[in-house]
């Protein structure tokens, strides 16, 4: 259909594994999507690293393949919604538009030793407090440090006055306005550790801490609102980005997760469990951080949130690393052709360990293997560790919360194995609900979107027309799943502090 009438929505969905378009319509169906896989790169063990021009081009690649292929009119589309991998970051030269260096991804662990020494300094509380989030090398306040010194050793030439700083968010803003617009939302910055989460504005006293210029720094705008405009040299018109969240919020805001106590977990590289806590900043006595959910420009929403940092990205690894598996959807008949784990537990630690733990020295192990043990023993183990991880997550929102978690909502890929989507209903003893649409980052982001520039007017509705595809009962296999989870976690303690 070729139009001048606003029919459409675009989600851009900046994965780590991969960028994806997709275009909705108005009754919230998607129409067609388009997909890039990622390259890694590995320079070192620990490090992970992904190249921005790469993120730029996929991106663009993504949004005109979409429009193409399904034979829209970019003058239809109403806005674009933008989520993304949050806090991987990088620098980038404003006068040429060329990136310094690749980006550091979220999983990267090269700033674990920098981590610690702020903590022998004694900063771990004051960043806690001004934060809400746990000193961790995941954030990005210790990789933009890390950039920078490599920049001023490695390329003195560079003024640092042309430098702009940014998440991934920040930098396909900036591409797709042509550089007019240096901005993120309040929900990727709550995640840098360098946004103060009272006062919503960047910390002079972090930016001093880790020597960041506030100079190169974005402007911090509410998540739901016009950002700017794509440049007319990119799709021939002008398209307002009209909302910015971070990959796990969106999925918060696609499930309708919008009053306290609203709980979701998106299995996508990693495990994300947030659940709404209002309009009130709520302080976790468990290890989960405190973050802002969205906001809108008179309203902020805070979360609580439980990041696993290694989920699909083990899937990920039996494939890619292992090649025990050639594609994920195998795991779950190979899983199922054995009763149980036959004594094999798995430790998805390939980035050190989140949230409970946080130990950024953990690392990743199979315990427990005898003669016997078959890859669909430990294809089983790698499921049911995923499982296991939010179980330890649920718990600790559990003794948070005045309420017991009574049923998880899910999303992502991983969510699509009836395997471990039963597995971990059974490990959790409560229903588990997945929906029809499972790419709930993208479909958060276009909701924030069209509602933003009025495309839809009433966000319940939207919530209501969402399909439920199928519940997960816990059924016959939660007494053993509950049994071998504390073996599970004897293994976690075998693999914690390894370097």
């Amino acid at each position: 259909m070729t139009t001048n009438t606003p029919q459409y929505i675009l989600a851009l969905d900046l994965g780590t594994t991969g960028n994806r378009a997709i275009v909705f319509n108005s009754q919230g169906g998607i129409i067609g999507q388009a997909y890039q896989e990622l390259t890694q790169y590995y320079p070192q063990p620990g490090w992970l690293e992904h190249d921005p021009k790469e993120i730029w081009q996929d991106t663009l690649t993504c949004i005109q393949k979409v429009i193409k292929d399904n034979s829209i009119s970019p003058s239809s589309i109403a806005a674009i919604g933008l989520t993304v991998q949050r806090e991987t970051c990088l620098l980038w030269d404003k006068t040429t538009g060329e990136p310094l260096h690749k980006a550091i991804v979220w999983q990267d662990r090269r700033t674990a030793g920098m981590c610690q020494t702020l903590k022998e300094e004694g900063k771990a509380d004051q960043i806690e407090q001004t934060t809400g989030l746990v000193l961790d090398a995941y954030f990005s306040a210790t990789k933009l440090a890390w950039l920078l010194d490599w920049i001023k050793k490695e390329k003195p030439e560079i003024n640092l006055d042309n430098v702009l700083a940014g998440t991934v968010d920040t930098w396909a803003l900036w591409n797709l306005t042509g550089g007019k617009v240096h901005a993120t939302d309040h929900s990727n910055a709550s995640r840098t550790m360098l946004m103060n989460l009272e006062t919503r504005e960047w910390d002079a006293s972090l930016l001093d801490l880790f020597n960041i210029p506030a100079s190169m720094m974005p402007k911090i705008l509410p998540s739901m609102g016009v950002f700017g405009t794509t440049d007319p040299e990119l799709l021939g018109v002008e398209i307002p980005v009209a909302a910015i969240f971070g990959d796990q919020q969106a999925a918060l805001f696609a499930h309708g997760c919008d009053r306290p106590g609203l709980l979701k977990c998106t299995y996508g590289t990693g495990c994300f469990l947030i659940v709404q806590t209002g309009n009130d900043l709520t302080r976790s006595r468990n290890q989960l951080l405190s973050t802002i959910a969205w906001t809108r420009t008179n309203s902020t929403n805070y979360a609580l949130e439980g990041a696993i940092f290694t989920t699909g990205a083990c899937i990920q690894w039996l494939r890619d690393g292992l090649k025990l598996i050639n594609t994920a959807a195998e795991t779950e008949p190979l899983a199922r052709q054995v009763s149980d784990t036959n004594g094999v537990y798995f430790v998805p630690a390939l980035s050190g360990l989140g949230a409970p733990h946080w130990d950024m020295n953990a690392r990743g192990a199979f315990l427990g293997i005898t003669g016997g043990v078959k890859r669909e023993h430990m294809i089983r183990a790698v499921l049911e560790a995923i499982a296991y991880q939010v179980k330890e997550v649920v718990e600790a929102i559990n003794k948070d919360s005045d309420m017991a978690v009574a049923r998880l909502k899910v999303d992502g890929g991983a969510s699509r194995n009836d395997f471990l989507m039963q597995f971990q209903a059974d490990a959790l003893g409560v229903p588990i609900e997945r929906p029809v649409i499972l790419d709930a980052t993208a479909q958060g982001a276009a909701f924030g979107a069209g509602l933003a520039v009025g495309f839809w007017d009433d966000y319940s509705n939207l919530i209501a027309s969402r399909q439920v595809e199928r519940v997960f009962e816990p059924g016959e296999g939660k007494i053993m799943a509950r049994d071998n989870f504390s073996t599970w976690q004897k293994a976690v303690k075998r693999a914690k502090n390894w370097i």
